[in-house]
């Protein structure tokens, strides 16, 4: 039995997961009865409801009127192995890592594509330095690292005049960060992070500088079905009006133009990254007070404000992946906090959920019971040495 006392404050919501994420606040399956279930998504009012997904997610991220928006399979990596083997092969590549997807990305370009590409890494909890990075080649990275709780940090150097193309996996950023969109060529989301909607369809969003490569270039690698953006060598249009490539779950796009519709009655982009940032800064100003436990992310200029890592700094228990895992058990048996175990390449840890549709008051509630937790877990281990 421990000692330490049990928080006074439960969260009212206790859902922390870093994907697929917390539901938008007052969220009830009877939100989504506008959707046309049992109704081909190629008939007019399937149509519409996916050409209304692109208009609304233009509008809340402020995406540019030049660019293409398309609701493309398989979730955010769906997207990002699109545009890698869609573009990548016409210049040299640069590919830039500092966490798991980063690291699978890499992979993807060195061994599947075989591309001689220049590899760029950072450990868990840095990120590279940008101002080494070479921009007139196609430079492919994560904006915001979602098991390292690292991101790019603001104003980062990305040229305007770059010759290369950025390809920009921005799953865990998207709805909760400010992205340059003049410095992106290629950006990509899924429904399942900062929105809360659910999973299986990812987002690609398209400067004219990769519309411009896509037509102008052919990989030479053979390119299945579902990757297929052009034909005769034009952009497919229809893709990027909501005629998908395959079949999209009528019920998960009502869900997205629920979440999109939220967002914008809350104030849109800016209330979001609000709600993300005011999150990120209750967990802060917790480690902050404390010794024995830190943010991954070592300096706070990277620090994200939507999957926030921490590490446990305690000698005694530090890097302890069984440590860790005993706390987040705790947690969950206790039901205040699911799913907030480090991710399984990261290091020991916890990682909590800080995007737009988790309230603060609920992260504030937690955290004492993290404390309680790990305080209860040490209590434990000491009573069975």
């Amino acid at each position: 039995m421990s000692t330490t006392p049990t928080p006074a404050a439960r969260p009212a919501n206790p859902r922390f997961s870093s994907g697929p994420c917390a539901k938008i606040p007052g969220y009830s399956l009877e939100l989504l009865s506008d959707a046309p279930l049992g109704r081909s998504h190629r008939a007019a009012a399937g149509k519409a409801k996916l050409k209304r997904a692109i208009d609304l997610t233009r509008e809340v991220l402020g995406v540019p009127a030049g660019h293409r928006i398309g609701i493309v399979p398989a979730s955010d990596t769906g997207a990002v192995e699109m545009a890698m083997w869609s573009l990548l092969g016409a210049r040299p590549v640069e590919m830039l890592a500092w966490e798991s997807f980063g690291e699978g990305w890499v992979t993807d370009a060195v061994k599947q594509l075989k591309l001689d590409a220049t590899v760029r890494r950072a450990p868990y909890g840095r990120i590279v330095d940008f101002g080494e990075v070479d921009f007139d080649r196609d430079v492919v990275f994560t904006w915001n690292g979602t098991t390292s709780g690292v991101r790019v940090p603001s104003g980062a150097p990305i040229p305007a005049d770059r010759k290369g193309l950025t390809i920009c996996d921005a799953t865990s950023a998207a709805f909760a960060m400010d992205l340059p969109w003049d410095r992106l060529d290629v950006v990509t989301f899924s429904w399942q992070k900062v929105l809360g909607g659910e999973a299986a369809h990812g987002m690609l969003i398209l400067s004219p500088r990769a519309v411009e490569r896509l037509e102008s270039y052919s990989p030479p690698w053979p390119l299945p079905k579902i990757f297929r953006l052009t034909k005769g060598g034009r952009l497919i249009e229809g893709i990027f009006e909501g005629e998908t490539i395959n079949t999209p779950s009528m019920l998960a796009v009502e869900d997205y133009l629920v979440a999109l519709d939220w967002a914008q009655g809350i104030g849109g982009l800016p209330a979001l990254i609000a709600r993300a940032e005011a999150n990120a800064a209750a967990v802060a100003r917790f480690v902050d007070a404390r010794d024995w436990i830190a943010n991954l992310a070592e300096d706070p200029a990277t620090a994200s404000t939507t999957s926030v890592c921490l590490k446990f700094t305690d000698p005694a228990v530090a890097g302890d992946a069984s440590f860790a895992k005993a706390v987040a058990r705790r947690l969950e048996a206790e039901g205040v906090a699911f799913d907030i175990g480090h991710y399984r390449d990261a290091p020991p840890g916890l990682r909590i959920w800080c995007g737009s549709t988790v309230e603060t008051a609920d992260i504030e509630a937690l955290m004492p019971w993290i404390e309680w937790a790990y305080r209860a877990e040490i209590e434990g281990r000491r009573a069975a040495a």
